[in-house]
């Protein structure tokens, strides 16, 4: 498949090149500076562009069949760039004329008991807030579009490790293990991330992943 891909310098969006590589797929990465990317690979093309610009992300998606964002603020930026991202790719696949958008999101989102979020929760880390509620507000703005639109939240913890090819799979409540952990490894979730790519599962929803 031809994916278009936000956010490969991250941490996460890097674990996700790397899967779709390995997979064989052809992959336009859209970064900022080109010069942040060292990956070599002949099925890869590095491309300059901007996710919180529409027109951008219109010209830059233009024939892909799917487009994957796991972008995120930086440190010299608010968190109301994941809402502004999300406004700037609804805008710009619709005028690409690309319908599949797969979101790497948050966790804060997602419920811990019946009508009670985690980002609602009294321990919940006050730091992290304000990017969980930034993309609570994506979110909404995803599902009130007319893509056909997968947000993939993550366990509660998730960390750099290894790829087991295992996790679990829930909808919109955290999955915990046994013991009451919810934790996955970027590279498990690179691969939920191009299953759900390769085999559409939530499309038009939210599925979260754990081991």
């Amino acid at each position: 498949m031809k994916i278009a891909l936000f956010g490969a310098t991250g941490n996460i969006g890097s674990r996700i090149l790397h899967e779709a590589l390995a997979r064989g797929h052809e992959v336009t990465s859209i970064v900022r500076d080109p010069k942040r990317l060292n990956v070599s690979n002949t099925r890869l093309n590095v491309v300059r562009g901007n996710v919180l610009e529409s027109r951008s992300v219109a010209v830059t998606v233009a024939g892909h069949d799917v487009v994957i964002s796991a972008v995120g603020p930086r440190n010299s930026e608010s968190p109301n760039m994941i809402v502004d991202s999300a406004r700037s790719l609804v805008e710009g696949l619709n005028a690409a004329g690309v319908r599949r958008l797969i979101v790497s999101g948050g966790a804060g989102s997602l419920e811990v008991a019946p009508g009670v979020q985690l980002v609602d929760t009294p321990e919940f880390p006050a730091a992290w807030k304000p990017v969980a509620l930034a993309h609570r507000e994506a979110l909404g703005i995803y599902r009130a579009s007319n893509l056909d639109w997968t947000y993939l939240s993550p366990a509660n913890e998730i960390v750099p490790g290894e790829r087991t090819g295992h996790y679990r799979i829930g909808t919109d409540q955290l999955v915990r293990d046994s013991k009451g952990k919810s934790l996955i490894s970027m590279e498990d979730y690179a691969m939920a991330a191009l299953d759900e790519v390769e085999k559409p599962r939530f499309v038009r929803r939210r599925f979260t992943v754990a081991y």
